[in-house]
């Protein structure tokens, strides 16, 4: 394989992914329990201001299947949460590119004047540079406990545009420098699909990251998040109940074990509840309108929570 390009597995298997309940081979699926509710993600809406060749929540400019969240939306849960005592100490904010929702500035306030930790993750272009004011005067407010993790899938501009498309590296640059130079608390997103190995790749980091006065520490899994490619046509193995000893994986290290994401339809009444950031269009995902009656256990079926979870040993979440 030339260096730098990206792998191309085989295609998935027709059988597989079929039965919540057994695989293609007969065997019984894996499921995982929710143990507590520590992150509640809100899915702001599936526009984004770029698109990206293999974006994992398919956004682009003209993508609005999953509407935009109100304020209304948001509190609804977030009033749920305090009432049911769900214990959850985070809420998080994805899309799409958030800061297009002409709400999340409310909603940031909402979640930080509860308490909460607060986590936007964001390509750091146009439309965050248009809210910067806001953000300052959010953090001057709440100085600790705002983060923003800003996307740069590849430390050079070439395969970082390659992906992204041209001329989005130097406003995602400058945003990130912006938000350093201000100190807010962030984090950056890389991807892993490039034909490297991870030390090399958080060694490239953290020199362009020294080279920017960029606080992130690319050593740092929490701080510089290297994610597997996903990509749900291309063939991965099935997770069964046996796979955790083989794996030597614990089910409660999933991110449905502690977290679960709010999406709106587009043209729905209401959102709905789903395990985790990866699947907010499949159906059999839904989970229920409420949290306090949605089910207690994911069957990992789909190919995202074997390859990016289980074997990618990845998640959204900062910790």
């Amino acid at each position: 394989m030339p260096n730098g390009s990206i792998a191309s597995p085989a295609s998935l298997e027709d059988a597989k992914f079929q039965d919540p309940y057994k695989t293609a081979k007969g065997e019984e699926r894996a499921v995982v329990a929710l143990t507590h509710l520590r992150t509640l993600w809100f899915n702001t809406g599936s526009l984004c201001n770029i698109t990206c060749r293999n974006c994992y929540m398919e956004s682009s400019p003209k993508n609005d299947d999953l509407a935009y969240l109100t304020l209304g939306d948001v509190t609804r849960y977030l009033d749920e949460v305090e009432r049911e005592g769900y214990g959850v100490d985070e809420i998080a904010f994805t899309g799409g590119e958030p800061f297009m929702n002409s709400d999340l500035i409310a909603m940031l306030e909402n979640s930080l004047s509860r308490g909460y930790r607060v986590l936007v993750l964001s390509n750091a272009m146009k439309p965050m540079w248009h809210a910067r004011e806001k953000l300052l005067d959010i953090r001057s407010r709440h100085p600790e406990a705002l983060s923003i993790r800003v996307s740069m899938d590849h430390y050079s501009r070439e395969k970082h545009e390659l992906e992204r498309g041209e001329n989005t590296w130097e406003p995602m640059l400058k945003g990130l420098k912006w938000l350093a130079e201000n100190g807010f608390n962030l984090t950056v997103a890389g991807r892993t699909c490039w034909d490297e190995i991870e030390s090399r790749s958080r060694q490239e980091y953290g020199r362009l990251f020294a080279e920017q006065d960029i606080p992130a520490d690319a050593s740092n899994p929490a701080s510089l998040v290297l994610f597997p490619e996903m990509d749900a046509h291309l063939d991965v193995p099935e997770i069964t109940v046996s796979c955790w000893d083989i794996l030597g994986v614990a089910p409660e290290t999933m991110m449905c074990a502690t977290s679960r994401m709010i999406v709106k339809r587009k043209g729905a009444t209401s959102p709905v509840v789903v395990p985790c950031t990866l699947l907010p269009y499949d159906p059999a995902f839904e989970m229920g309108e409420d949290l306090s009656v949605s089910p207690e256990t994911v069957h990992l079926n789909h190919p995202h929570c074997a390859r990016f979870c289980v074997l990618g040993g990845a998640s959204c979440s900062p910790d």
